[in-house]
């Protein structure tokens, strides 16, 4: 391949990603004011290449959002997100909200109830909890999407 057709092919795969990362949907976290760990979850999908709006909310409020969006209180956690017609709730890592939204489940979406060290914005030096990331149905339901250990 010649310098231009090298030059050409990359510009028109640069403009194809930029096309497809524009299309990617959008991340609404709402959270608490006063809590870091939910800021370094943010980070996390950050880094993980996804668009993110934060808003701050009262905590009365954000847990009667949990309610309206259908969250059960087993599946609770320090925040929660929409993205795609998804919930997120808690400290959900990236790949799985990724896999998600490739496989398109009939589902609320993903949680992890509670707040197990060692998950994204869990972190504490080496010490990891093993965890799973639950796929919570539309009744209520929910069963072990990702098992991290």
């Amino acid at each position: 391949m010649n310098r231009r057709m090298f030059l050409v092919a990359s510009a028109a795969l640069a403009v194809a990603g930029s096309s497809v990362a524009a299309a990617a949907p959008r991340m609404l976290v709402r959270k608490s004011p006063t809590c870091g760990c939910c800021g370094a979850w943010v980070d996390h999908v950050r880094r993980a290449g996804f668009a993110v709006e934060v808003r701050e909310m009262p905590d009365d409020a954000l847990y009667a959002l949990k309610e309206k969006l259908g969250i059960a209180p087993e599946h609770m956690s320090c925040h929660t997100a929409e993205i795609d017609s998804y919930v997120i709730e808690g400290h959900v890592p990236a790949a799985d909200v990724a896999r998600l939204l490739k496989e398109r489940p009939r589902a609320l979406g993903l949680s992890v109830p509670g707040m197990p060290v060692g998950s994204p914005g869990m972190e504490m030096g080496d010490r990891r909890d093993p965890f799973d990331t639950l796929l919570l149905g539309p009744n209520g339901s929910a069963t072990v999407f990702v098992s991290h250990r």
